[in-house]
């Protein structure tokens, strides 16, 4: 039986877009979203970032270096930000509706900036009680240690919690720690698998 629901947040909860932002550092920089992308990915910081080794100000005095860009900390943390699109990909309510039967866990691979500014734009992620923040635990998805912070969290053993990701290797780490985990691939898809389960919100 399910007693704890653990949610991902990017592309689960929130869509996201990393060119959104690349499009806007192109203008500052001269460099393309390719060139900006290869960067940053050859630099290794953002899951040094997103594992909490680097703090925020570091991180974004590297990046200006990677990217040869001057930005004021605030303008970085905007442009940084402006990958979110305004609209869940599940309903608020139907969040709120689990909640009512069920202790809900974040478990997300995030950053400082990026889950400061979710936190007071997005009202979706106060219906949790609890949050698994990979910049926060030291530790990412797929590692263990991020799918044990979040089992303590939910206060049940693993096969006593649903949890759905849009990242196949995600799920699969979750499931190699006995977590019963599905596929995100939309919000109906993701009821028929919850329904499956003897999961109830109505």
């Amino acid at each position: 039986m399910i007693h704890s629901i653990i949610f991902d947040l990017g592309r689960v909860l929130i869509p996201f877009d990393f060119d959104r932002a690349y499009k806007q550092m192109t203008a500052r920089c001269g460099l393309s979203t390719d060139q900006i992308r290869a960067r940053l990915h050859a630099a290794g910081i953002v899951p040094e970032y997103e594992s909490g080794r680097i703090e925020s100000r570091d991180f974004v005095a590297q990046v200006g270096k990677i990217l040869d860009i001057a930005l004021s900390y605030e303008e970085f943390c905007e442009i940084w930000s402006s990958i979110f699109l305004p609209e869940t990909l599940v309903p608020e309510s139907f969040i709120q509706a689990l909640r009512r039967r069920y202790r809900m866990v974040l478990l997300s691979n995030t950053n400082d900036i990026h889950y400061t500014m979710l936190e007071q734009r997005y009202a979706i992620l106060s219906h949790f009680d609890a949050y698994t923040l990979s910049h926060k635990v030291g530790a990412m998805k797929p590692e263990p240690a991020i799918y044990a912070d979040a089992v303590g969290k939910a206060q049940c053993a693993p096969g006593e919690c649903f949890f759905t990701d849009d990242m196949p290797e995600y799920v699969e780490g979750a499931r190699r720690f006995g977590i019963d985990a599905v596929r995100f691939e939309g919000y109906e898809p993701l009821q028929q698998a919850m329904r499956a389960r003897g999961i109830e919100w109505d």
